[in-house]
């Protein structure tokens, strides 16, 4: 027998059994946007969504994850739209944005997920690769926002954002390029959510500390072993709980929250040495 849709959930890449606060109809009638809903945050995100009720859009590059997530949505009896594209192209983005509404016929949530970076010390930085993450993770997150800000604005109708960031809070060493970006957007956010508060536009961010995704395997043995001791609960997150704190930002939970950025990192901000690509010797622990 076929397990009822509110016990499913994605956490460690993996299919699981995890419960959920919500009310199994908490989005229902509603349509969110999750770009880069294919895998790792982005997929648990649509599953909880899909869960809830929601009709759910899902964008991202690679084709492969895109169909097998669609399908999954789809077997849980969520009504789903999909498209390959890169959110670097604001002409692409348009055209997703204005497929949904076609589809469903309103849009009331989006989630900008999409992103990326790798693991490398600042001084080794080349030019292509800076670009690319701050391509992504901050142009690629604004394209998204002005394309569905502009949507709702013509169409005066209200609309949430929710923007998944990172632990930027004591910089990223390790992966500072994306910590640019990510400070980017928050306070990309933040300027908007003031300008965009007349049109009834909620615009709030989502702050991960290390949540364990299918995400990962991009880096190497020598910075995973520093996660575990990255926060002071001495264990890393998953990728339903970024989903929860997502829900709770876009439902009427937070209609008088904007502006804002709720960091969930099992007090990393506070604690923690976390060095994606491994904790360099001049920062190793010495005895005296």
């Amino acid at each position: 027998m076929e397990p009822e849709k509110e016990s499913y959930g994605f956490s460690d890449g993996e299919l699981k059994v995890l419960p959920t606060v919500y009310r199994a109809d908490l989005f229902s009638g509603k349509t969110v946007i999750i770009s880069g809903g294919g895998s790792g945050i982005g997929k648990a995100t649509a599953c909880l969504f899909a869960r809830l009720g929601a009709n759910v859009a899902i964008c991202g590059r690679d084709e492969e994850k895109l169909s097998a997530a669609t399908a999954f949505l789809e077997g849980i009896g969520a009504r789903v739209f999909s498209q390959s594209l890169t959110v670097r192209d604001p002409e692409q983005v348009n055209s997703f944005v204005e497929a949904v509404w076609d589809e469903f016929g309103a849009l009331d949530i989006l989630v900008n997920n999409a992103g990326g970076q790798f693991p490398q010390l600042a001084l080794n930085f080349k030019v292509k690769g800076w670009n690319a993450v701050i391509d992504t993770n901050l142009n690629g997150t604004w394209y998204m926002m002005q394309s569905t800000a502009r949507q709702w604005v013509e169409r005066e109708t209200p609309g949430a954002v929710v923007n998944i960031i990172a632990d930027i809070w004591r910089g990223m060493p390790g992966i500072s390029h994306t910590c640019a970006a990510r400070v980017g957007v928050a306070y990309l956010s933040k300027s908007v959510a003031v300008e965009w508060a007349p049109h009834r536009i909620r615009v709030n961010c989502v702050a991960p500390g290390v949540c364990e995704t299918s995400g990962f395997v991009h880096y190497p043995p020598e910075g995973l072993k520093t996660y575990p001791e990255a926060n002071p609960m001495r264990h890393v997150g998953d990728a339903h709980d970024i989903a929860e704190a997502v829900a709770y930002l876009a439902a009427p939970s937070s209609k008088f929250i904007t502006g804002e950025v709720l960091t969930v990192d099992g007090g990393e901000q506070l604690w923690g040495d976390p060095w994606p690509p491994g904790r360099p010797d001049y920062f190793q622990p010495h005895s005296v």
